[in-house]
């Protein structure tokens, strides 16, 4: 907004000069995020080779990486087994706000579910602030809250979270309900957010994470293809004539 548009405007509210300072501070940093906002990069749609190495390298710990979309791009192999019905490695990536808000069976798996929407919201709320100019955020918005009343009345509380830690409490259909600690970590100068999940040591939570985890190492040992036998070597020196 120009500087005669504020004008006019502080004129017309009968602004004082406190009133008016403020307003003109508000447009300023208005403008200073929309051309930040203009020069951020959109958020990734996969992650780089290293960043995965860093996820595989999580053996003990599920692990997955979003973008600021909310869009589960990778996960390692026991964030696969945590995750069972809700990650699939032929169909990524998951977005995590659709999976709330439009699959029914998330009430199951989340077994606080009214916390977890809560906290997507808030979270994309934060993300919309900052990025005001990503069409695919404001895409997904549009999406859900047309499609989910219990989005559009959260959407409609404005209310904004930053997200760094916090208890979950999730249905495995392997290791029944498990409490977890669930930590946000961002990758500075990616766009990325490494979710990981650990349990207490020496708690029940500690005990389902090692069972689910050699029931992933055993699917992943039963799904894998069998390898075609391979012929025993043959001696195949010539053998060398009689002269």
């Amino acid at each position: 907004m120009s500087e005669p548009v504020l004008e006019s405007l502080a004129r017309a509210l009968q602004l004082d000069e406190a009133e008016r300072g403020h307003l003109f501070d508000l447009a300023r940093m208005a403008a200073t995020r929309v051309r930040a906002a203009r020069a951020r990069k959109p958020s990734p749609a996969k992650v780089r080779p290293s960043v995965a190495s860093i996820l595989t390298g999580m053996t003990g710990v599920p692990a997955y990486v979003r973008n600021a979309r909310m869009d589960i791009l990778a996960a390692n192999d026991l964030c696969y087994a945590l995750y069972t019905g809700v990650l699939d490695r032929d169909r990524m990536p998951v977005n995590l706000a659709r999976y709330v808000f439009l699959d029914h069976r998330s009430t199951g798996f989340f077994l606080d579910w009214e916390t977890i929407a809560d906290d997507v919201v808030g979270t994309l709320r934060g993300e919309v602030g900052r990025n005001p100019t990503d069409h695919g955020l404001s895409d997904l918005v549009g999406e859900l809250c047309t499609r989910s009343d219990a989005f559009a009345t959260r959407w409609g509380r404005h209310n904004v979270r930053i997200h760094r830690t916090a208890r979950k409490r999730l249905h495995n259909p392997v290791v029944g309900d498990i409490e977890l600690t669930g930590d946000a970590l961002e990758l500075p100068g990616e766009g990325l957010t490494l979710i990981a999940y650990t349990a207490d040591v020496g708690s029940q939570a500690r005990d389902q994470l090692n069972l689910l985890a050699s029931w992933s190492a055993t699917e992943r040992h039963t799904s894998a293809p069998a390898t075609a036998a391979q012929p025993e070597e043959s001696d195949t020196t010539p053998t060398r004539g009689t002269r």
